[in-house]
């Protein structure tokens, strides 16, 4: 367990701006930052950090909260582990209690796998450097492809040697269990339920996720170590940790230069990225001799919207990779394309070149997709009518993904003038195929609609008679509609991508039907607590001028009408603020951020935050009265405001018990009922004098 002081070094210390701009391109808007939403397919920028508040929030998919929070949706990690990575950036030292066998045994299955590719790496770096084979063949293989020390040392490269099972051996002699072994594909069992090592033989490439974890290894065969093997490389197989088609090889040691150059070189395989980097380009990223997919290209486009594909010349090799550069352009992004002089590659090209070269020449020769992909197709197409015909349908196809459209009219133009083809028919030949396109997405979101609607109608089913159980809270739910960082400017970006808003939130349980009304005052007077809980709001000169604080004042007033919080949420977090106010040092705001349920973590964050800021130009020249310097006021009017809806919602209650037959045909029972009714809207009637703004008709 990680102790309370620690935490509150490790909040002091992170600054949300920093942690999230590590994995999202933030750019300024006011006093805040806007990009890319990292949790889902986020076409225009609706992922808000405050800096003032030390929140994050999506207003397309809901997601959000503190910096703790962002980790660990981002990371999949859980509480403890967050703080943990936290703890590492900012290097604080943890001080954690021994953990028992059960409490070890209860560790994430997930986490173990990191773990052990972890001791894989570090097993394969030791056997690289130290092990007679490891230098006599693997470092001499790496230094013949002329890299250096450092940076075989900053890419962890390893070696595993030509033993079938030394790597497992060790592994289990080290208490890693055999199923975890298995699971990350660093050994695979055979028939006779042997284990064996999957990369023997090999130059080892670890692959590293975002945040610098490693999650899979490449393995290169090395001709004089294995002989007669015909695979050049092997990879780690997909495993709980490790999705192929979401990773890029090098992605954690370019994000920053990505970020700072605006623009993102693509390349094929793992040497292509190491010699970049070792000539003084870190912009660069490869999709491990794999297709493009949207994983990976959603994972770009956090960083930035330009990126330039490096080739070799291999006219196969680029022709089947024109798929994902459609992609690419569906997403929205600048796309050019650099041929490399013939015989080179990235790699041999790059150690031949420094930066300053390799910059220029690129920029020399670079050219838009669109104009590579007809110039490449023409190639072929020669004069024959049927091949142009296909290379412009293929054109046609390509220019209509584009989402923008003026984008895609410069590229009509450009085509047409090289295809001697008549602007209009291109046009509409785009227009249909946007129109199939948007009919086809149509059709799609409706079939998985029904989908789902009959999957939620067959669980109805399954479950009918039976009670249902209360949703688990989850880590990051929707956030509060009405207490929410500022929404994105409307005007400002393309509104066709907009994403639809969420439905408001709800903390209670789907089966407790509560008034919205009701739930909105709750909300609001937890706010209060959040925000302003251990200041003075007066003092009570019956008990000698006590300091009355708003956490005093709500709950004693709720205590004397017997009300309690119709949430269960609501009324813990109550409760415990209560019981806390008395610590030393008690900050309600600081003890609900920092609170290990992420539920209320969460929930506490949405109240922090305020949906609208003036501006520096409206405080100009007059005094904006804030909230806090008229806390009386509004902490009064809440509780008033509280009790006068609930005691409506009881007398609407009363009404229609006394429709009922049964109580209307029974004199005493009207009678006694008529009597509460009368003595609460006598209350009604004195509260709404108070409130001043409403008008009470008597009946």
């Amino acid at each position: 367990m990680i102790d309370h002081g620690t935490i509150d070094r490790i909040m002091d210390a992170a600054q949300i701006v920093d942690v999230v701009s590590e994995f999202v391109t933030l750019r300024k808007r006011g006093v805040n930052y806007v990009g890319l939403c990292p949790f889902h397919d986020d076409k225009t920028p609706s992922f808000y950090v405050s800096p003032s508040k030390g929140l994050c929030k999506c207003f397309a998919c809901g997601k959000g909260g503190n910096v703790v929070h962002f980790i660990m949706e981002h990371e999949q990690l859980s509480y403890p582990e967050a703080l943990k990575w936290l703890a590492k950036k900012y290097h604080i030292e943890i001080h954690e209690k021994e953990l028992t066998d059960e409490q070890k045994l209860a560790q994430s299955e997930r986490e173990s796998l990191f773990v052990v590719n972890q001791w894989a790496r570090d097993y394969f770096q030791h056997t690289l450097k130290n092990h007679e084979e490891g230098r006599s063949v693997g470092m001499a293989y790496l230094r013949n492809r002329g890299f250096r020390d450092d940076i075989i040392e900053k890419f962890q490269l390893g070696y595993c040697t030509e033993s079938h099972d030394a790597m497992g051996k060790e592994a289990l002699q080290k208490g890693y269990k055999r199923e975890y072994l298995v699971k990350t594909g660093l050994c695979y069992e055979t028939d006779d339920h042997r284990l064996r090592d999957r990369f023997w033989g090999r130059v080892i490439f670890p692959v590293h996720t975002l945040s610098g974890k490693v999650v899979a290894f490449g393995g290169r065969v090395l001709a004089s170590a294995t002989k007669g093997v015909k695979v050049k490389y092997v990879n780690s197989p997909e495993s709980d940790i490790y999705k192929k088609s979401n990773e890029l090889y090098g992605i954690y040691f370019a994000k920053q230069a990505i970020v700072k150059q605006d623009r993102c070189f693509l390349v094929e395989g793992y040497t292509d990225v190491i010699s970049m980097h070792q000539s003084g380009v870190e912009n660069v990223v490869a999709s491990s001799g794999t297709a493009l997919t949207p994983g990976q290209i959603k994972l770009i486009h956090r960083f930035t919207n330009n990126m330039t594909i490096l080739y070799d010349g291999d006219s196969a090799g680029i022709k089947a990779s024109l798929r994902g550069i459609d992609m690419l352009l569906e997403e929205g992004m600048n796309i050019k394309v650099c041929l490399l002089p013939d015989g080179e590659d990235p790699d041999s090209f790059a150690r031949k070149h420094n930066a300053t070269e390799f910059q220029e020449f690129i920029k020399e020769h670079e050219t838009d997709f669109i104009r590579f992909k007809t110039n490449l197709l023409m190639e072929d197409a020669g004069k024959d009518p049927i091949k142009r015909a296909e290379l412009i349908g293929s054109l046609v196809q390509s220019i209509s993904i584009i989402p923008e459209a003026i984008v895609r009219d410069v590229y009509i133009k450009e085509c047409a003038q090289l295809l001697h083809v008549e602007d209009r028919l291109l046009v509409s030949e785009v227009a249909k195929r946007r129109e199939k396109q948007a009919i086809s997405k149509a059709e799609q979101a409706e079939r998985e609609r029904q989908r789902a609607q009959r999957q939620l109608q067959a669980e109805q089913e399954a479950n009918a008679g039976e009670q249902p159980l209360p949703p688990p809270p989850t880590e990051f739910g929707p956030a509060n509609p009405d207490d929410t960082l500022p929404p994105p400017p409307i005007g400002d970006e393309d509104t066709n991508n907009e994403q639809p808003t969420p439905p408001p939130p709800s903390y209670l349980p789907p089966a407790e039907k509560v008034s919205n009304d009701i739930l909105k005052l709750e909300r609001q007077l937890l706010q209060m607590i959040v925000r302003y809980g251990e200041q003075v709001l007066l003092l009570n000169e019956e008990e000698g001028g006590k300091a009355v604080t708003v956490i005093d004042y709500i709950g004693q007033e709720l205590k004397d009408d017997e009300l309690d919080f119709s949430s269960n949420l609501h009324q813990q977090m109550l409760n415990e603020a209560i019981e806390h106010l008395s610590d030393e040092g008690f900050n309600a705001s600081r003890y609900f951020i920092g609170h290990t349920d992420p539920t209320i973590s969460q929930f506490a964050g949405d109240l922090i935050s305020e949906r609208y800021q003036l501006s520096k130009y409206h405080s100009k020249g007059q005094k904006i009265v804030s909230d806090e310097e008229r806390l009386f006021d509004i902490v009064t009017q809440l509780v008033i405001n509280y009790k006068y809806t609930i005691v409506g919602e009881e007398l609407k209650k009363m009404l229609r018990q006394l429709q009922n037959p049964e109580i209307a045909n029974d004199s005493e029972k009207c009678d006694e009922l008529m009597n509460k009714y009368n003595q609460l809207r006598q209350a009604q009637n004195l509260m709404a004098k108070h409130l001043g703004e409403r008008v009470v008709i008597k009946s």
